[in-house]
């Protein structure tokens, strides 16, 4: 198969054929239609996340079953087997024949560790530990090889390539009504935004939201909040085009950060209040501190963005203890029970993946890609289709 190989820090993504993988039991052989472009596999491009070179980055994908490991299919209840933390929260590893559509979350719950029996998925000891800081599945082996035999290190499910192994607690059915290439951008982007506003900040319908840095990340937190009934969302970003698009998503006010003092602009859209809700979703310190300075009194704030290692924000204790500000981090979503639940919003029409995604490419493109977004200029969320549209 063809895949896209990081050889280094700092090196180029390059695309060449490796030997086609193969599942082990509780597994899937997903044949990728599409991966999306995430800001976190640049992160590990430039060495700010550390992780093992050589690799296979991409985490968020769409595509087919090409190839179902032992125990896995129809009924299987996949890796967890039947105890308390094999609940694959209606869909994942069910159902699954050659040729199903699916997507997949980044993050690949074990189904066994203490948090994913207790259905906190996003906290996976198990993925973190293996996968993240090692690069493999959860026998300690990655499923991908070079062409000489030596072991090539895995970001997630290692989507930049033809066939990906992913773990059966992670794969879902796709349905008919959604496109397969569009569908890529909920494993990460979609996934992650849902995480943040449902289980961290717990956004109702009367709440105010600000998110600050309407990238990838940012455009879907506006509209994942207003599928959840903020009253008004306000995002704030450097770019008229980035606003511009949040306002087509649900946001209801805008604030460009770079022509006046966004934290001012968003008390005074309230009333001089500030929000309910504050969600940063880029990950540097000017961001954090806007987010913090723009919340009411016992407000909320939330951090969604990855910073490079060693990343810092000032922050004026005396304010946030003296106003009841919470800080608290958000990494990802719950991907046995989100999942099911993110796809039902998207058959309802709450959430729109055709307009997010601003720039398809295809797998020869992948190294230009990564260095567009680097230079903050894709709008969106790039997608690498790796099977022609239907």
């Amino acid at each position: 198969m063809r895949a896209a190989i990081l050889p280094a820090v700092d090196g180029a993504l390059t695309v060449r054929d490796v030997p086609r993988p193969e599942p082990k039991g509780g597994e899937v052989l997903v044949e990728v239609a599409a991966c999306g472009v995430c800001h976190t596999d640049l992160h590990v491009i430039r060495g700010e996340v550390a992780f093992p070179t050589p690799c296979v980055l991409g985490h968020e994908i769409t595509g087919r079953v090409a190839q179902l490991g032992d125990g896995v299919g129809g009924g299987s209840a996949g890796v967890g087997g039947d105890g308390a933390g094999s609940d694959t929260g209606g869909g994942a590893g069910h159902g699954l024949e050659i040729g199903t559509p699916v997507v997949c979350g980044f993050i690949m719950p074990c189904g066994t560790c203490r948090h994913c029996v207790r259905g906190w998925d996003d906290l996976c000891e198990t993925f973190f530990t293996y996968n993240r800081l090692a690069g493999t599945l959860y026998d300690g082996t990655s499923r991908l090889v070079d062409d000489d035999g030596s072991s090539l290190a895995m970001y997630s499910m290692a989507g930049l390539a033809e066939y990906a192994v992913v773990p059966a607690t992670d794969v879902f059915p796709l349905p008919d009504s959604i496109d397969l290439h569009d569908a890529a951008i909920l494993g990460c982007s979609v996934f992650t935004s849902y995480g943040a506003v449902k289980n961290v900040a717990r956004v109702v319908p009367s709440d105010t939201v600000a998110v600050v840095a309407v990238g990838g990340i940012g455009l879907n937190i506006v509209q994942v909040a207003a599928a959840f009934g903020a009253r008004t969302i306000i995002a704030v970003d450097l770019s008229e085009e980035k606003l511009a698009l949040a306002k087509e998503l649900g946001a209801t006010h805008t604030v460009n950060a770079g022509d006046t003092d966004a934290v001012a602009a968003v008390r005074d859209l309230t009333g001089g209040r500030g929000v309910d809700v504050a969600f940063e979703a880029l990950g540097s310190a000017p961001t954090v501190e806007t987010a913090i300075g723009a919340v009411d009194d016992g407000g909320r704030v939330v951090l969604v963005g990855i910073a490079p290692a060693g990343v810092s924000a000032k922050l004026d204790i005396a304010h946030v203890v003296r106003r009841k500000i919470s800080v608290m981090g958000s990494y990802g979503a719950r991907t046995r029970t989100d999942m099911p639940d993110l796809l039902a919003l998207v058959e309802a029409g709450k959430i729109r993946l055709d307009r997010l995604i601003t720039d398809r490419l295809t797998l020869d493109d992948v190294d230009d890609a990564y260095r567009r977004l680097g230079r903050r200029e894709i709008v969106g969320r790039a997608v690498i289709e790796l099977t022609p549209t239907p």
